[in-house]
């Protein structure tokens, strides 16, 4: 082991997944630093002003909304007292090309059957079903978010005993309840089986593709859309989304201030280039500087190709586990446009006058099923999508202090251009891309591009260069089929732990990365005190 040590742990990458593992080793007493390469925290969760000659504006630059973060991480790190906030957002909302809208609320089943009715007077009738059906399958996939998987095959007894106590926990499961979970596949399918009118399946379809290298009738979209209507793990609320005061920003620096609140050090601009290992234990890392820090223990919350095959000695790991890191599929073609708005749009389907009720949840353009999947096709083809589909916010609706002047910040989440695109910027391409969109909302409310004052694009080349989120995937990995729960990021290596002691992956290309939820930071700062105890060592306290 190298020696002497500088800290007890040592956390690579200032995203919110390192923030939390880190909190959480300092409040174990762990002398704790986090190294994080940029000179701002939050890796995708940030709050950024993108155009110099308005500064005063504040964007939610990446990701945009919150759901899946556990009442157990808020509550241990204290969070609200961090300045953690969220304003629950309003209802779904799609204007149609061809006329007409829909308008999906959450809190109140009558309305919701009303805008249903509008399209399908059956798929009201069958919406309560499926919402029941979507309980019953978060009561089930909630927990496991919260499970470190077991590793399946082994015939280690203490692996053994894991996988015995998964199956237990799941003893209530039902032969209908399982056959229920095992046809989350497509989503197009799942969306058939249950409704008729195209405009309904269109609205759902949406959250079976977020992010996601997939168009709705490939296997394993329907896991994405469970996945994303899970809501708050533990408190029994489904599919709750909202929006941090501050922007995604302020949810990084509420868990930074709590880390720091228990002792830990945070350093911006310190890039690691290396990890220093000798005879397959972590010794510390080297940073690009060639300043070298010492620590027994190492959490990474980096894209796995960064940490493993870039910043790893090769050598050091085995040759199966370089292969599947190699192989992890990390594709994207997701493209985020952030606007600046003189005015909120004024939909033909639905006119207004300043706020509506519609401007304060998701404003979708996403007409159908098969608008998303010729989205997709073109991309698979090679090409940007000709009419791309968007996750639309106006989080300025109901948190006032990003936009102190009153101008309106619109974050579209869009997909699909090429996964090539990660390598270049294809700065013009993305232009007439972001050109195509926003006509499209023109369309549903015109003058809305009229009302644009400044616009940020952010393609996958920027995402990876950027961010560190290689192929611009936000979920650091694929959430495919073959990338799901003990594979993630690779067999044998899903516990958070990695094959050089001392060594812990806390990325969101783990067990229940994807969205802000900052589990896979908890579990790998749990195994690593796990493993603290059981080699009977104690942090000094500090």
């Amino acid at each position: 082991i190298l020696s002497p040590v500088d800290y007890d742990a040592i956390v690579i990458g200032g995203g919110h997944n390192g923030l939390v593992s880190a909190a959480y080793l300092a409040r174990s007493g762990a002398r704790t630093v986090v190294l994080e390469s940029r000179g701002a925290l939050g890796g995708a969760a940030t709050t950024e002003a993108p155009w110099e000659d308005a500064p005063h504006l504040r964007v939610t630059r990446l990701s945009y909304v919150m759901s899946l973060m556990p009442p157990t991480i808020v509550r241990d790190l204290s969070l609200e007292r961090h300045g953690y906030k969220v304003h629950p957002m309003g209802p779904y909302y799609q204007a149609f090309p061809e006329g007409g809208s829909l308008t999906i609320y959450e809190d109140d089943p009558a309305r919701t059957h009303e805008q249903l009715a509008k399209w399908s007077k059956k798929d009201a009738d069958a919406w309560p079903k499926w919402n029941a059906w979507l309980e019953g399958i978060a009561d089930v996939m909630g927990p496991l978010l919260t499970q470190v998987p077991p590793n399946i095959g082994s015939r280690r007894p203490a692996d053994l005993l894991d996988l015995a106590k998964l199956a237990w926990g799941q003893r209530g499961l039902t032969v209908r309840k399982t056959g229920d979970i095992t046809r989350l596949l497509s989503i197009a399918d799942l969306l058939d089986d249950w409704f008729e009118s195209p405009q309904i399946k269109g609205a759902l379809a949406v959250n079976g593709v977020i992010g996601t290298w997939a168009g709705p009738y490939e296997p394993g979209t329907a896991y994405v859309m469970a996945h994303h209507s899970i809501g708050d793990v533990g408190d029994g609320q489904l599919g709750s989304w909202g929006y941090p005061e501050g922007g995604m920003g302020a949810v990084s620096e509420a868990i930074a201030r709590s880390a720091r609140s228990f002792g830990a050090e945070i350093r911006t601009k310190a890039r690691v280039s290396r990890m220093l290992v000798r005879g397959g234990r972590i010794g510390g890392v080297v940073l690009e500087n060639g300043d070298e820090i010492r620590a027994p223990l190492v959490v990474t919350t980096l894209h796995p190709r960064t940490a493993f095959l870039d910043q790893t000695p090769r050598n050091e790991l085995p040759e199966d586990f370089v292969s599947d890191i190699e192989h992890w599929k990390t594709r994207s073609g997701v493209v985020k446009i952030n606007l600046a708005l003189a005015e909120l749009p004024n939909f033909t389907a639905d006119p207004s006058s300043g706020i509506a009720e519609h401007h304060t949840g998701s404003v979708e353009m996403a007409p159908t099923m098969e608008y998303i999947e010729s989205a997709f096709q073109d991309a698979r083809a090679g090409r940007p999508a000709l009419a791309p589909f968007s996750d639309g916010v106006i989080p300025t609706t109901l948190d006032k202090t990003l936009n102190p002047d009153g101008t309106h910040i619109m974050s579209l989440f869009t997909q699909w251009v090429p996964a090539e695109w990660a390598n270049e910027p294809h700065t013009a391409e993305l232009d007439a891309y972001a050109d195509r969109l926003i006509d499209l909302y023109d369309q549903v409310a015109p003058g809305f591009k009229a009302s644009i004052l400044h616009r940020d694009i952010v393609g996958p080349h920027e995402m990876e260069v950027e961010y560190g989120l290689i192929g611009g995937n936000i979920f650091h990995g694929e959430l495919s089929l073959e990338q799901l729960f003990h594979m993630r990021p690779a067999p044998g290596f899903a516990d958070y732990r990695t094959p050089i002691a001392g060594l812990y992956n806390g990325s969101s290309a783990t067990h229940a990365g994807g969205g802000v939820c900052g589990i896979p930071g908890w579990q790998a700062a749990r195994a690593a005190l796990a493993d603290q105890k059981k080699g009977r060592k104690r942090f000094r306290r500090t």
